[in-house]
């Protein structure tokens, strides 16, 4: 610039490619929401991401996730599970965030993408907080966000995914990791039922998972690949009250509660 004329601050590299999982996932959210600058929403997202830790530890109480497409009963399961154990129950995206839910729904995929990814480094925060005075129970995580991510940005069918072991898999280096990931199953119909019952308004990827069978394979197939925690699938189509029994069993066989 001439003497005297105002430097422009460099506008950040952006990633050409989707933001998939990796060993380095925290450091493509952060560019992903920095170049997201003209949605006002994404630069208080990253403002409050900064204000977390990084690499949080955990307590030494067990962190329980519970995982499944919409309408296989996490809720339900959730709050059930934080009363028998006296846990804190936390969700993703957490509340200082979900409040912006809508509009990155309706956002480019990346920036949707980084959204949820950055919630889940903010949600650690909370996690290794609450870990050290009770057992934590937390309503969708990594697994979840990832599953979406690979279904969503990997074209063909569920033969073209990443193969098995591959790094998007992967538990990211950077993020807390729970002590057991649950993943609630149902058959299609059932799910498709339950869904019409409740009558809630759908994202995007709610009415894709209704409506294209194949993208609902991929999710599925994708959260079955997932390792270091791989999840333990639940059958949530017996009773809420067999399905809970069910839960508590595993929870103290790999956490001792």
């Amino acid at each position: 610039p001439a003497p005297g004329e105002q430097q422009d601050t460099p506008l950040p590299r952006c990633p050409s490619q989707p933001l998939l999982p990796g060993s380095d996932w925290g450091n493509g959210v952060r560019l992903s929401l920095q170049c997201a600058s003209q949605i006002p929403e994404a630069r208080a997202v990253l403002e409050i991401l900064e204000r977390c830790p990084r690499q949080p530890r955990k307590g030494h109480f067990p962190v329980i996730v519970v995982e499944g497409l919409d309408a296989t009963g996490k809720t339900t399961l959730t709050e059930s599970v934080k009363d028998a154990l006296n846990a804190v129950l936390l969700r993703s995206p957490p509340p200082c965030i979900s409040q912006w839910r809508t509009i990155f729904d309706n956002a480019p995929a990346l920036i949707r993408r980084a959204f949820y990814a950055a919630g889940n480094y903010i949600l650690a925060s909370e996690i290794a907080k609450a870990s050290t005075q009770s057992p934590v129970i937390v309503d969708r995580y990594w697994h979840s966000t990832a599953a979406y991510a690979i279904a969503t940005e990997i074209n063909g069918k569920v033969e073209d995914l990443p193969p098995t072991h591959h790094e998007v898999y992967q538990w990211p280096e950077d993020l807390l990791k729970p002590d057991l990931v649950l993943l609630l199953t149902l058959s299609p119909e059932e799910r498709t039922r339950r869904l019409r019952g409740r009558g809630l308004e759908k994202t995007k990827e709610e009415a894709e998972l209704e409506s294209n069978n194949l993208f609902r394979q991929k999710v599925e197939e994708s959260y079955r690949r997932m390792v270091n925690p791989a999840c333990q699938e639940v059958d949530a189509s017996p009773s809420k009250e067999e399905v809970l029994k069910t839960v508590l069993q595993l929870i103290k066989k790999y956490c001792g509660l």
